[in-house]
């Protein structure tokens, strides 16, 4: 009998399982949109019987190193015990964490009269009696956590960042930028964070052995670098960036989008495109490139 050598599916470490869950107010939907950015597959009020059933189909349709996250409320509570049972028994086949947030009675009553939304267990009664069933409904789930955070003191960047630092990977946590180069001839990018003109430099068009060639063409590339004032505003262009980047992640924010113009977007604007996203690139940023009008006329 020959032997084939492992399944390559096997050999991907699998993606975690994260359980999000909690009272009504304390961040669910805060962290589920962290984790979402992080990567995570997420999957909104589940009831936890599927769970399982859910994981095998990620596996099928997305392989095994994808992370999931599901997020459960107090809605699902006879259902909590088949979820503790899955966790604890390694039924799901991945490493699992369950994350409980947690916060004050007068902290989830203000959040919940802003948001103007009635407690799922609240019936005809007051608020806080609603908050003291969900207390004993979601007990188990509690003990049973892994990670319990109590955003009582916690505005939005701090639970965020709360759920970075716990379920972040250095893959994950960089900061993910696209540098678009585009004409402006055929409008600016509406998306874009920051927009640069490069009509300050001479347009290889006018060139005729560089007409027909664009800005990935190591000619052309060559040509625009060396002309007067490129090198000094990549210099000066990037620094910018690169000091502006922590702030972004600070706040949360994991996607930069740049937007490099010329007058067609063909040559100057596709030629610096590529050398600041490579520079971004020996950063240590995630930087790709994007040529929104390369090929038209």
């Amino acid at each position: 009998m020959t032997d084939t050598g492992p399944d390559p599916q096997e050999s991907v470490a699998a993606g975690e399982v994260v359980v999000v869950t909690g009272m009504t107010g304390a961040g669910r939907s805060t962290a589920a949109k962290e984790l979402e950015d992080l990567g995570f597959y997420v999957i909104d009020n589940l009831p936890p019987s599927l769970l399982p059933d859910v994981v095998s189909l990620v596996d099928a349709s997305q392989g095994r190193q994808q992370p999931i996250a599901v997020v459960v409320d107090v809605r699902s509570g006879a259902f909590f015990s088949q979820l503790v049972d899955a966790m604890a028994h390694d039924v799901l086949g991945r490493q699992s964490t369950l994350l409980f947030l947690e916060a004050a009675d007068d902290v989830l009553v203000r959040r919940q009269e802003a948001a103007r939304r009635p407690h799922p267990l609240q019936g005809k009664d007051r608020l806080l009696d609603a908050l003291q069933r969900e207390r004993v409904v979601l007990g188990e789930l509690r003990a049973s956590a892994d990670l319990v955070i109590d955003t009582s003191a916690l505005n939005v960047h701090q639970l965020t960042d709360r759920v970075t630092q716990a379920f972040g990977t250095p893959e994950r946590t960089r900061l993910s930028v696209t540098v678009i180069s585009f004409g402006f001839k055929y409008g600016i990018p509406v998306d874009a964070d920051y927009v640069a003109d490069m009509r300050f430099l001479p347009n290889p068009h006018w060139v005729p052995e560089l007409r027909a060639h664009n800005g990935t063409d190591a000619d052309v590339a060559e040509y625009v670098y060396a002309q007067p004032g490129a090198q000094q505003f990549l210099d000066d262009y990037v620094k910018v960036l690169a000091g502006v980047a922590p702030g972004y992640l600070r706040e949360g924010k994991r996607f930069m989008r740049i937007a490099i113009g010329c007058t067609g977007g063909k040559h100057r604007s596709v030629a610096m495109s590529e050398e600041i996203a490579r520079r971004l690139r020996a950063l240590g940023h995630d930087a790709a490139t994007s040529h929104r009008d390369l090929g038209r006329e």
